[in-house]
Protein backbone atom coordinates (compact mmCIF):
# COMPACT_ATOMS: atom_id res chain seq x y z
CA UNK A 1 0.00 0.00 0.00
CA UNK A 2 1.44 3.12 -0.93
CA UNK A 3 1.33 6.23 1.47
CA UNK A 4 1.51 10.02 1.82
CA UNK A 5 5.11 11.24 1.34
CA UNK A 6 6.28 14.09 4.68
CA UNK A 7 9.00 15.99 3.64
CA UNK A 8 10.61 18.27 6.39
CA UNK A 9 11.54 21.99 5.87
CA UNK A 10 15.05 22.47 5.75
CA UNK A 11 16.89 22.45 9.07
CA UNK A 12 13.95 21.18 10.79
CA UNK A 13 13.70 17.40 12.43
CA UNK A 14 16.38 18.23 14.71
CA UNK A 15 14.47 16.21 17.84
CA UNK A 16 13.87 13.55 15.05
CA UNK A 17 17.49 13.19 14.29
CA UNK A 18 18.69 13.21 17.76
CA UNK A 19 16.16 10.05 17.73
CA UNK A 20 13.26 11.58 19.16
CA UNK A 21 9.27 10.12 18.27
CA UNK A 22 7.70 13.54 17.48
CA UNK A 23 7.11 15.82 14.43
CA UNK A 24 5.32 19.37 15.04
CA UNK A 25 3.29 21.25 12.32
CA UNK A 26 5.82 23.84 11.94
CA UNK A 27 8.40 21.51 10.83
CA UNK A 28 6.55 20.07 7.92
CA UNK A 29 7.19 21.77 3.99
CA UNK A 30 4.88 19.55 1.99
CA UNK A 31 2.82 16.58 1.61
CA UNK A 32 2.29 14.43 -1.22
CA UNK A 33 -0.20 11.97 -1.73
CA UNK A 34 -3.57 11.57 0.02
CA UNK A 35 -4.25 10.43 3.24
CA UNK A 36 -6.71 10.44 6.49
CA UNK A 37 -6.04 11.23 9.86
CA UNK A 38 -4.33 8.43 11.73
CA UNK A 39 -2.82 7.12 8.74
CA UNK A 40 0.87 5.62 8.51
CA UNK A 41 2.95 8.39 6.64
CA UNK A 42 6.24 7.81 5.10
CA UNK A 43 8.87 11.15 6.26
CA UNK A 44 11.81 12.23 4.39
CA UNK A 45 14.14 14.98 5.02
CA UNK A 46 14.38 18.02 3.53
CA UNK A 47 16.67 16.68 0.70
CA UNK A 48 14.50 13.34 0.08
CA UNK A 49 16.52 11.12 2.75
CA UNK A 50 14.09 8.50 4.19
CA UNK A 51 13.46 9.15 8.17
CA UNK A 52 10.97 6.31 8.70
CA UNK A 53 7.25 6.12 9.14
CA UNK A 54 4.52 7.27 11.65
CA UNK A 55 0.74 8.29 11.82
CA UNK A 56 -0.52 11.61 11.17
CA UNK A 57 -3.35 13.87 12.71
CA UNK A 58 -3.66 17.50 11.23
CA UNK A 59 -5.88 18.34 14.08
CA UNK A 60 -2.26 17.64 16.45
CA UNK A 61 0.35 20.32 16.60
CA UNK A 62 2.12 17.02 17.12
CA UNK A 63 2.01 16.28 13.51
CA UNK A 64 3.50 12.86 13.61
CA UNK A 65 4.24 10.19 16.06
CA UNK A 66 6.61 7.90 14.71
CA UNK A 67 6.46 4.31 14.72
CA UNK A 68 10.16 3.05 12.91
CA UNK A 69 12.80 4.43 11.67
CA UNK A 70 12.96 2.00 8.70
CA UNK A 71 10.95 3.43 5.46
CA UNK A 72 10.56 -0.42 4.07
CA UNK A 73 9.25 -1.59 7.53
CA UNK A 74 5.56 -2.67 7.40
CA UNK A 75 3.39 -1.33 10.42
CA UNK A 76 1.60 -4.96 10.36
CA UNK A 77 0.47 -7.32 12.96
CA UNK A 78 3.93 -9.01 12.73
CA UNK A 79 5.69 -5.33 13.66
CA UNK A 80 2.81 -4.45 16.62
CA UNK A 81 3.51 -8.34 17.89
CA UNK A 82 7.21 -7.50 17.98
CA UNK A 83 6.81 -4.31 19.79
CA UNK A 84 4.69 -5.81 22.83
CA UNK A 85 6.59 -9.13 23.08
CA UNK A 86 9.95 -6.34 23.83
CA UNK A 87 8.32 -4.10 26.26
CA UNK A 88 7.08 -7.46 28.33
CA UNK A 89 10.28 -9.11 27.69
CA UNK A 90 12.02 -6.18 29.20
CA UNK A 91 9.66 -5.55 32.04
CA UNK A 92 10.54 -9.28 33.01
CA UNK A 93 14.12 -8.23 33.36
CA UNK A 94 13.41 -5.02 35.27
CA UNK A 95 10.21 -4.92 37.73
CA UNK A 96 7.89 -7.30 39.50
CA UNK A 97 5.57 -7.95 36.47
CA UNK A 98 2.45 -8.90 39.02
CA UNK A 99 1.43 -5.57 38.45
CA UNK A 100 3.47 -3.43 36.13
CA UNK A 101 3.32 -0.69 33.10
CA UNK A 102 3.34 -2.55 30.27
CA UNK A 103 3.43 -0.37 27.25
CA UNK A 104 5.31 3.19 28.33
CA UNK A 105 3.81 5.05 25.30
CA UNK A 106 6.81 6.56 23.32
CA UNK A 107 9.17 4.71 25.92
CA UNK A 108 8.20 1.51 24.25
CA UNK A 109 8.44 2.43 20.71
CA UNK A 110 4.27 2.41 20.55
CA UNK A 111 3.25 6.30 20.89
CA UNK A 112 0.35 7.52 22.47
CA UNK A 113 -1.08 4.26 24.46
CA UNK A 114 -0.06 3.32 27.90
CA UNK A 115 -1.24 0.01 29.18
CA UNK A 116 -0.71 -0.74 32.95
CA UNK A 117 -1.40 -4.70 34.33
CA UNK A 118 -3.09 -5.04 37.83
CA UNK A 119 -2.72 -8.43 38.92
CA UNK A 120 -5.01 -10.02 35.92
CA UNK A 121 -6.95 -7.07 34.61
CA UNK A 122 -5.05 -4.59 31.55
CA UNK A 123 -6.39 -0.74 32.05
CA UNK A 124 -5.65 1.22 29.03
CA UNK A 125 -5.25 4.91 27.75
CA UNK A 126 -4.73 5.89 24.56
CA UNK A 127 -4.55 9.62 23.82
CA UNK A 128 -3.69 9.39 19.87
CA UNK A 129 -5.73 8.66 16.93
CA UNK A 130 -3.06 6.57 14.61
CA UNK A 131 -2.54 4.01 17.68
CA UNK A 132 -6.33 4.32 18.74
CA UNK A 133 -6.68 2.61 15.50
CA UNK A 134 -4.45 -0.27 16.35
CA UNK A 135 -5.62 -0.52 19.94
CA UNK A 136 -8.05 -3.53 19.55
CA UNK A 137 -5.32 -5.59 17.85
CA UNK A 138 -2.73 -4.05 20.16
CA UNK A 139 -4.90 -5.80 22.97
CA UNK A 140 -5.65 -8.83 21.40
CA UNK A 141 -1.58 -9.59 20.72
CA UNK A 142 -0.72 -8.30 24.10
CA UNK A 143 -3.33 -11.08 25.95
CA UNK A 144 -1.67 -13.75 23.55
CA UNK A 145 1.31 -13.20 24.27
CA UNK A 146 0.54 -12.78 28.41
CA UNK A 147 -1.11 -16.06 28.00
CA UNK A 148 1.92 -17.50 26.72
CA UNK A 149 3.38 -16.96 29.90
CA UNK A 150 0.46 -18.51 32.01
CA UNK A 151 -1.37 -14.90 32.76
CA UNK A 152 -4.53 -14.76 31.69
CA UNK A 153 -6.32 -11.69 31.59
CA UNK A 154 -9.86 -11.31 32.92
CA UNK A 155 -11.09 -8.54 31.87
CA UNK A 156 -9.70 -4.76 30.07
CA UNK A 157 -10.89 -1.25 31.15
CA UNK A 158 -10.32 1.80 29.06
CA UNK A 159 -9.36 5.03 30.56
CA UNK A 160 -9.00 6.96 27.58
CA UNK A 161 -10.79 9.95 29.47
CA UNK A 162 -7.75 12.61 29.42
CA UNK A 163 -8.60 15.90 28.20
CA UNK A 164 -5.67 15.95 25.51
CA UNK A 165 -7.64 13.34 23.43
CA UNK A 166 -9.67 16.43 22.40
CA UNK A 167 -6.18 18.39 21.19
CA UNK A 168 -6.50 14.93 18.91
CA UNK A 169 -9.97 15.79 18.07
CA UNK A 170 -10.85 12.74 19.64
CA UNK A 171 -13.90 11.96 22.21
CA UNK A 172 -12.80 11.39 25.64
CA UNK A 173 -14.22 7.39 26.84
CA UNK A 174 -14.20 5.03 29.46
CA UNK A 175 -15.51 1.34 29.77
CA UNK A 176 -15.58 -1.67 29.22
CA UNK A 177 -13.50 -3.30 26.67
CA UNK A 178 -14.93 -6.64 26.14
CA UNK A 179 -16.78 -8.17 28.58
CA UNK A 180 -17.48 -6.38 31.71
CA UNK A 181 -15.89 -7.07 35.41
CA UNK A 182 -15.57 -6.18 39.10
CA UNK A 183 -13.25 -3.20 38.36
CA UNK A 184 -12.09 -3.15 42.22
CA UNK A 185 -8.67 -5.03 41.47
CA UNK A 186 -6.98 -6.39 44.40
CA UNK A 187 -2.82 -6.43 43.85
CA UNK A 188 -0.11 -6.53 45.96
CA UNK A 189 3.08 -4.74 45.86
CA UNK A 190 6.38 -4.29 47.97
CA UNK A 191 3.85 -6.80 50.56
CA UNK A 192 0.95 -4.37 50.74
CA UNK A 193 -2.20 -5.46 49.82
CA UNK A 194 -4.25 -2.60 47.77
CA UNK A 195 -7.79 -2.54 46.45
CA UNK A 196 -7.32 -1.09 42.73
CA UNK A 197 -10.20 0.94 41.60
CA UNK A 198 -9.51 0.88 38.01
CA UNK A 199 -13.03 2.66 36.85
CA UNK A 200 -13.11 5.73 39.08
CA UNK A 201 -9.09 5.84 40.51
CA UNK A 202 -7.26 8.87 39.13
CA UNK A 203 -5.73 8.10 36.21
CA UNK A 204 -5.45 4.25 35.37
CA UNK A 205 -6.75 3.66 38.84
CA UNK A 206 -3.08 3.54 40.92
CA UNK A 207 0.38 4.99 40.71
CA UNK A 208 2.49 2.05 39.90
CA UNK A 209 5.40 4.73 38.95
CA UNK A 210 6.57 5.22 43.00
CA UNK A 211 6.67 1.39 43.38
CA UNK A 212 10.33 1.64 44.41
CA UNK A 213 10.40 4.61 46.04
CA UNK A 214 7.76 2.97 48.43
CA UNK A 215 9.75 0.23 49.44
CA UNK A 216 12.76 2.88 49.56
CA UNK A 217 11.12 4.25 52.64
CA UNK A 218 10.24 1.39 54.18
CA UNK A 219 13.64 0.88 56.17
CA UNK A 220 13.18 4.72 57.65
CA UNK A 221 10.48 3.97 59.12
CA UNK A 222 10.40 1.09 61.91
CA UNK A 223 9.53 2.53 64.97
CA UNK A 224 9.11 5.94 63.56
CA UNK A 225 6.10 8.72 63.46
CA UNK A 226 5.43 8.92 59.96
CA UNK A 227 3.25 11.72 58.08
CA UNK A 228 2.40 10.89 54.23
CA UNK A 229 1.26 14.28 52.25
CA UNK A 230 -0.80 13.40 49.47
CA UNK A 231 -1.06 10.11 50.54
CA UNK A 232 -3.96 9.48 47.73
CA UNK A 233 -5.16 5.85 48.35
CA UNK A 234 -2.54 5.35 51.27
CA UNK A 235 0.28 3.78 49.27
CA UNK A 236 3.37 5.80 51.24
CA UNK A 237 1.37 5.07 54.56
CA UNK A 238 1.01 1.66 54.12
CA UNK A 239 4.81 1.02 53.16
CA UNK A 240 5.97 2.97 56.76
CA UNK A 241 3.17 0.92 58.26
CA UNK A 242 4.19 -2.77 57.26
CA UNK A 243 7.81 -1.73 57.69
CA UNK A 244 6.53 -1.22 61.84
CA UNK A 245 6.32 2.56 61.65
CA UNK A 246 4.91 3.30 65.36
CA UNK A 247 2.15 5.42 63.86
CA UNK A 248 1.36 6.60 60.21
CA UNK A 249 -1.06 9.50 59.36
CA UNK A 250 -1.81 10.39 55.62
CA UNK A 251 -3.20 13.18 54.39
CA UNK A 252 -5.46 13.93 51.11
CA UNK A 253 -7.87 16.23 50.14
CA UNK A 254 -9.72 13.84 48.59
CA UNK A 255 -12.83 12.04 50.68
CA UNK A 256 -12.64 9.00 48.12
CA UNK A 257 -9.59 8.60 48.26
CA UNK A 258 -9.27 8.54 52.08
CA UNK A 259 -12.12 5.94 52.29
CA UNK A 260 -10.08 3.73 49.62
CA UNK A 261 -6.99 4.36 52.01
CA UNK A 262 -8.64 3.37 55.23
CA UNK A 263 -9.92 0.00 52.97
CA UNK A 264 -6.49 -0.86 51.97
CA UNK A 265 -5.46 0.04 55.74
CA UNK A 266 -8.01 -2.72 56.81
CA UNK A 267 -6.80 -5.34 53.99
CA UNK A 268 -3.47 -5.37 55.59
CA UNK A 269 -4.38 -5.29 59.24
CA UNK A 270 -2.62 -1.87 59.86
CA UNK A 271 -5.65 0.43 60.84
CA UNK A 272 -5.07 0.45 64.16
CA UNK A 273 -1.67 2.29 63.44
CA UNK A 274 -2.42 3.82 60.02
CA UNK A 275 -5.19 6.66 60.22
CA UNK A 276 -6.30 9.18 57.37
CA UNK A 277 -7.04 12.43 57.71
CA UNK A 278 -9.04 14.42 54.69
CA UNK A 279 -7.64 18.35 54.58
CA UNK A 280 -6.07 20.16 52.06
CA UNK A 281 -2.19 19.35 53.04
CA UNK A 282 -1.04 23.37 52.10
CA UNK A 283 -3.94 24.46 55.22
CA UNK A 284 -3.16 21.16 57.54
CA UNK A 285 1.04 21.64 57.79
CA UNK A 286 0.77 25.07 59.27
CA UNK A 287 -1.66 24.35 61.46
CA UNK A 288 1.09 20.93 62.62
CA UNK A 289 3.33 23.15 63.22
CA UNK A 290 1.76 25.72 65.55
CA UNK A 291 0.63 22.72 67.28
CA UNK A 292 4.27 21.56 67.71
CA UNK A 293 3.54 18.40 65.85
CA UNK A 294 7.38 16.92 65.07
CA UNK A 295 7.84 13.29 62.85
CA UNK A 296 10.47 11.58 61.95
CA UNK A 297 9.59 10.76 58.64
CA UNK A 298 7.53 13.13 56.55
CA UNK A 299 6.72 12.08 52.81
CA UNK A 300 5.47 14.88 50.02
CA UNK A 301 3.68 13.36 47.08
CA UNK A 302 2.14 15.97 45.59
CA UNK A 303 0.16 15.87 41.94
CA UNK A 304 1.97 17.64 39.23
CA UNK A 305 1.97 21.19 40.46
CA UNK A 306 2.35 22.24 36.87
CA UNK A 307 1.34 20.54 33.11
CA UNK A 308 3.00 23.28 30.83
CA UNK A 309 5.94 25.61 30.83
CA UNK A 310 3.88 28.59 31.20
CA UNK A 311 2.49 27.69 35.22
CA UNK A 312 6.16 26.57 36.26
CA UNK A 313 6.68 29.98 38.38
CA UNK A 314 3.50 28.89 40.16
CA UNK A 315 4.65 25.80 40.75
CA UNK A 316 7.93 26.50 41.47
CA UNK A 317 6.51 28.74 44.39
CA UNK A 318 3.82 25.64 45.62
CA UNK A 319 6.64 23.03 45.14
CA UNK A 320 9.16 25.50 47.68
CA UNK A 321 6.40 26.20 50.32
CA UNK A 322 5.65 22.84 50.56
CA UNK A 323 8.94 21.57 51.31
CA UNK A 324 9.83 24.68 53.61
CA UNK A 325 6.43 23.23 55.88
CA UNK A 326 7.38 19.55 55.37
CA UNK A 327 11.35 20.11 56.83
CA UNK A 328 10.17 22.18 59.31
CA UNK A 329 8.09 18.88 60.99
CA UNK A 330 11.11 16.85 60.56
CA UNK A 331 12.59 16.01 64.18
CA UNK A 332 16.29 17.12 64.01
CA UNK A 333 18.06 14.19 61.96
CA UNK A 334 14.52 12.90 61.03
CA UNK A 335 13.97 12.43 57.52
CA UNK A 336 12.34 13.83 54.31
CA UNK A 337 11.29 12.30 51.22
CA UNK A 338 10.05 14.23 48.34
CA UNK A 339 8.93 14.35 44.95
CA UNK A 340 7.76 15.77 41.60
CA UNK A 341 5.90 14.27 39.15
CA UNK A 342 5.71 17.24 36.75
CA UNK A 343 7.61 17.03 33.47
CA UNK A 344 8.43 20.87 33.11
CA UNK A 345 9.74 20.78 36.84
CA UNK A 346 12.80 19.44 35.51
CA UNK A 347 15.61 17.51 37.97
CA UNK A 348 17.90 20.95 38.08
CA UNK A 349 14.80 23.13 38.55
CA UNK A 350 13.41 20.69 41.27
CA UNK A 351 17.38 20.19 43.05
CA UNK A 352 17.55 24.27 43.25
CA UNK A 353 13.85 24.52 44.74
CA UNK A 354 14.37 22.59 47.43
CA UNK A 355 18.13 23.82 48.02
CA UNK A 356 15.71 27.39 48.64
CA UNK A 357 13.48 25.58 50.63
CA UNK A 358 16.29 24.34 53.28
CA UNK A 359 18.28 27.76 53.37
CA UNK A 360 14.76 29.67 54.12
CA UNK A 361 14.04 27.49 57.07
CA UNK A 362 17.52 27.02 58.12
CA UNK A 363 18.18 23.84 57.38
CA UNK A 364 20.39 21.61 56.41
CA UNK A 365 20.05 18.43 54.31
CA UNK A 366 22.08 15.19 53.63
CA UNK A 367 20.80 13.22 50.65
CA UNK A 368 20.25 9.99 51.21
CA UNK A 369 19.14 9.08 47.96
CA UNK A 370 18.27 9.98 44.02
CA UNK A 371 15.41 7.92 42.59
CA UNK A 372 13.23 8.54 39.43
CA UNK A 373 10.04 6.54 38.08
CA UNK A 374 9.99 2.45 38.30
CA UNK A 375 11.84 0.67 35.28
CA UNK A 376 8.68 -0.05 34.14
CA UNK A 377 8.38 3.24 33.06
CA UNK A 378 11.27 3.35 31.10
CA UNK A 379 12.96 6.82 30.01
CA UNK A 380 14.33 7.40 26.66
CA UNK A 381 17.03 9.84 26.64
CA UNK A 382 15.83 11.05 23.29
CA UNK A 383 11.98 11.59 24.69
CA UNK A 384 11.92 13.90 27.33
CA UNK A 385 8.22 13.64 27.97
CA UNK A 386 9.40 9.94 29.54
CA UNK A 387 11.38 11.31 32.12
CA UNK A 388 8.88 13.10 34.57
CA UNK A 389 9.20 11.71 38.17
CA UNK A 390 12.16 13.19 40.43
CA UNK A 391 12.39 11.95 44.05
CA UNK A 392 14.52 12.50 46.94
CA UNK A 393 15.29 10.97 50.83
CA UNK A 394 17.33 13.48 52.84
CA UNK A 395 17.93 13.15 56.27
CA UNK A 396 16.99 16.87 57.60
CA UNK A 397 19.64 18.49 60.41
CA UNK A 398 19.20 21.68 62.16
CA UNK A 399 22.22 24.13 61.31
CA UNK A 400 25.10 24.07 64.12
Amino acid sequence: MSCAIVTLKKGEGRSLKAGGPWIYDNEIDTILGSFENGDIVQVHDFDGYPMGKGFINQNSKIRIRMMTRDENQEIDEAFLKMRLKNAWEYRKKTVDTSSCRVVFGEADFLPGIVIDKFSDVLVVESLALGIDRMKPTLIRLLKEILEEDGIHIRGVYERSDAKVRTQEGMERVKGFIGEEFDTKVEIVENGVRYKVDVKDGQKTGFFLDQKYNRLAIQRLCKDAEVLDCFTHTGSFALNAGIAGAKHVTGVDASELGCEQARENAALNGLEDKVDFVCADVFELLPKLEEEGKQYDVVILDPPAFTKSRKTIKNATKGYREINMRGMKLVKPGGYLATCSCSHFMDYELFTKTIGQAARNVHKRLRQVEFRTQSPDHPILWAADDSYYLKFYIFQVVDEM
